[in-house]
């Protein structure tokens, strides 16, 4: 398979899993592990350049709320007014970021390191797909993300920090959450993807670094700059179809796929591929 043809894959399936509740970082390693990728070229430092396609599609998508909720942060200095719907929703994510940020850097070489096994994302993607089917049945699902409190954000944040995991969802693991403290389908999906944004740039930030510490040629950043694009483009139509899809329908078809794909996966391991 030619290179640029798998950074058109990935970035496609970064795009896609990004958002949807299908873990990105899971797909992303099956990819590269049953196909052969070049961990060298197409392992973390790659991943890059396809989070940050992801971070520009959301800010995209939302920069209205973004630059609202910014202005709004800076209005609150020094001293917030919670009753103001954009500075709380500001401090509701500066909260809920709090778990993931914290946890990630402490433990950041262990996340990408001793956890990249198909077999962690099996267990993943079998786990919270039960936790999609419970979230569906649990609680009322009636409050808007503005009006919950700080400890439900902090709540949604814990689901934020697991996703750490290969296997894990982010936006499945963040809606569950949020389904379970209440919040309607589509107002959960809404605050897991503006959660997104400051965890992404900050994995990005981190990473950048690292991916300028290597030998980067012409070709290596013509790769990047596509996988970047696609990611991007993707992304941007996932989030507008997860929107529309959760006004009418539950988490359920994402946790029978995951069932059915960590099936797929566990059946190929125990034949020795």
């Amino acid at each position: 398979m030619s290179d640029f043809l798998e950074v058109i894959i990935l970035g496609a399936v970064q795009g896609v899993t990004e958002f949807l509740p299908v873990s990105s970082s899971g797909h992303l390693l099956l990819g590269q592990y049953f196909f052969g990728m070049s961990e060298d070229e197409f392992g973390l430092t790659f991943d890059v350049a396809l989070h940050l396609g992801s971070l520009l599609a959301v800010l995209s998508y939302f920069w209205r709320d973004v630059l609202g909720m910014a202005g709004a942060f800076l209005r609150s200095l020094p001293r917030p007014d919670f009753s103001d719907t954009e500075q709380r929703m500001a401090y509701l994510l500066i909260v809920a970021t709090i778990p993931a940020a914290s946890i990630g850097f402490a433990f950041r070489g262990f996340f990408e390191t001793g956890l990249r096994s198909p077999w962690v994302v099996v267990a993943g993607l079998t786990v919270f797909g039960m936790l999609f089917i419970v979230s569906e049945r649990v609680g009322e699902k009636r409050k808007r993300a503005d009006k919950m409190s700080f400890r439900d954000s902090l709540w949604i944040g814990i689901g934020q920090a697991i996703s750490l995991l290969p296997g894990v969802s982010r936006s499945g693991a963040t809606i569950t959450f949020g389904l379970f403290a209440g919040l309607d389908r589509r107002e959960a999906a809404r605050f897991s993807f503006l959660m997104s944004i400051p965890i992404t740039a900050g994995a990005v930030a981190a990473q950048i670094p690292v991916a300028f510490g290597e030998a980067f040629t012409a070709r290596l950043g013509l790769l990047f700059f596509i996988g970047f694009v696609v990611s991007g483009v993707v992304a941007y139509l996932s989030i507008k179809f997860l929107l529309a899809f959760f006004a009418k329908y539950s988490m359920r078809v994402f946790a029978y796929y995951g069932f059915a794909l960590s099936a797929v996966v566990a059946t190929f391991l125990l034949l020795g591929f």
